[in-house]
Order: structure tokens, then C-alpha cells, then sequence
């Protein structure tokens, strides 16, 4: 591990986009979660045919806080960064919601992308990406995919962590270390001591022997499995409370139509993926 990676930040601020479905509220609660443990900034942005009046359809920042016992009952909007300094910044965007999301992102330049995804079978899966993945790769920027119809790490009810398992999958190339870095950070900020990271290698050999981090709230464990990489991960990751994959895009022309290694498993993983562009 370099010096340079040892000194990965975890999050400086955190970009949620809504799509006003209560099936996403679980990815909402996981980006502002995030915001409250870094004490940042969290920006929520809804993009549409044309701009959306009603602010209230937004996800309810003061009463969430509220029923996760952080605010009480009836506070002013600026007590979230008074009390708890988080600045919470909610935008409305005319246009195609990729579009608006890439124009947001390139502007403010948030480190971390919270998104949440839906799982695609068949040859629709392999033809047509998401909003979500077609953002996080166009923006190459860290992004937490969370799924509608998954388990996360957050409680929507009230705001409590349970991340006791991450499973990084490493290899030669995309260098993981910078993915094994940040399930470190996010063991130590998020997880419940100790928390196991599984450094998965799919194949018949381990890659190269790495120095990566060690620390008190977590533990590695090492494993070794043949098969398919994509089945193989999300086999492993049955019983993960995290994925955290290092991606460097597509590779290949079967790629350019059925996705990335880390895109194909976006959309198979039960629980949240955290995808770390390495440049």
C-alpha cells in the first residue's frame, strides 16, 4: 500500500438523486446517514419533463432526523447544520434525469455518488444500463449503488448501521487497493467490530501478496475460488452486508453490450455496491 492510498479520504460530500419512489427511500437513508457520520454536505436532486413545484415529494431530511431521534419534533430547517452540520441542498432539475445528474455532478463535483438501482433479468438486463450506472460511469466518480428490492446497511426506521461483512473481490488488475482501503474506512466509520472483510479472488491462484491496512474493527479473510467472476461474486456475496469492487469501465466488446464486471454485478447483489472508479 502507498502512502498516497493510505491517505484515501472516505467522503467530503455525498449527491443523492430522488426519484420521488418510497422504493428508493432506502438509498436515501444510506446517503444521509453517510452525510451525518462525515459531517458534510448531502445534495438531493430530482430531474423531470419540467421542474418540480412540490417541494414535500423530496425525501424528508427534519423528519427522518427526527424519528432517528437526531432533531426534535417540529425543528427549524437550519438546526440539520446547526446541531448536526450537515448542509443539506435540494435541487430541481428540467431534463433527462442522466443528463441532469451528469451536468450536477460535473458543476459540483461530489465524491460520492448514493444511487439507488433496480435488478434486471434476462436479455434486458444485458442490452439496456440503468440511469444509475450510466451516471456513475459518465461522472467516474465513487458511487453507492443500493438496491429497491435489497437489504441495506442502514435502517430506514431509525438510522442504525449492521455492516459486519464486506466482500472486496481483488485481482491483478484494476488494482484493488484503493477498494480495499475504502472497506477499511468504511469498517472502521460505519461497521460492527470486527468487522470481516473477505479479499475474494476469483481463479486458480492468488494475485501478488499486498500490505493493506490493518486495524482493530476489522479483520481480512483471504479466499480462493474457481468459476465464473461475475456468478462467483455474487454468490459470495449472499451473505454480504457490502460489495466494494474496483472498476476501470468496460474492457471488451462483449462488455460495451452486457456491462461491466462490476455493472452485471450491480445488478444481481442484494445488498449495496460501492463502485471505486480507479483512474
Amino acid at each position: 500500500m502507498t502512502e498516497a492510498d493510505s491517505e484515501v479520504p472516505f467522503v467530503k460530500s455525498v449527491f443523492h438523486a430522488s426519484d420521488f419512489d418510497r422504493e428508493s427511500e432506502l438509498a436515501f437513508a444510506h446517503a444521509l446517514a453517510i452525510a451525518l457520520m462525515r459531517q458534510t454536505r448531502l445534495a438531493i436532486l430530482h430531474a423531470g419533463d419540467r421542474v418540480e413545484e412540490d417541494w414535500e415529494r423530496f425525501p424528508a431530511v427534519r423528519e427522518t432526523l427526527t424519528r432517528w431521534g437526531l432533531l426534535e419534533p417540529g425543528s427549524p430547517r437550519h438546526d440539520v447544520f446547526r446541531k448536526l452540520s450537515v448542509e443539506v441542498t435540494k435541487v430541481n432539475a428540467q431534463g433527462k434525469p442522466a443528463a441532469a445528474m451528469t451536468r450536477f455532478i460535473t458543476e459540483h463535483e461530489p465524491d460520492l455518488l448514493v444511487l439507488a438501482t433496480e435488478g434486471r433479468k434476462g436479455l434486458g438486463r444485458w442490452l439496456h444500463s440503468s440511469v444509475a450506472e450510466r451516471v456513475a460511469r459518465r461522472t467516474h466518480t465513487m458511487s453507492l449503488f443500493v438496491p429497491k428490492d435489497g437489504r441495506g446497511f442502514v435502517s430506514l426506521d431509525d438510522g442504525s448501521t449492521s455492516l459486519r461483512r464486506i466482500l472486496v473481490p481483488v485481482d491483478r488488475l484494476p488494482d484493488p487497493t484503493r477498494a480495499v482501503v475504502l472497506a477499511t474506512r468504511a469498517a472502521e466509520a460505519l461497521g460492527e467490530p470486527p468487522c470481516e472483510i473477505t479479499l475474494l479472488h476469483v481463479g486458480s491462484t492468488h494475485p501478488p501478496a499486498n500490505d493493506y491496512p490493518k486495524g482493530a474493527r476489522w479483520r481480512f479473510d483471504e479466499r480462493l475460488q474457481p468459476g465464473d467472476v461475475v456468478d462467483t461474486i455474487l454468490e459470495s456475496g449472499e451473505k454480504a452486508d457490502l460489495i466494494v469492487m474496483a472498476t476501470d469501465g468496460r474492457n471488451g466488446p462483449l462488455d460495451a453490450l452486457r456491462g461491466s464486471h462490476t455493472e452485471r454485478v450491480v445488478r444481481g447483489a442484494h445488498c449495496p455496491v460501492l463502485a471505486v472508479p480507479i483512474v
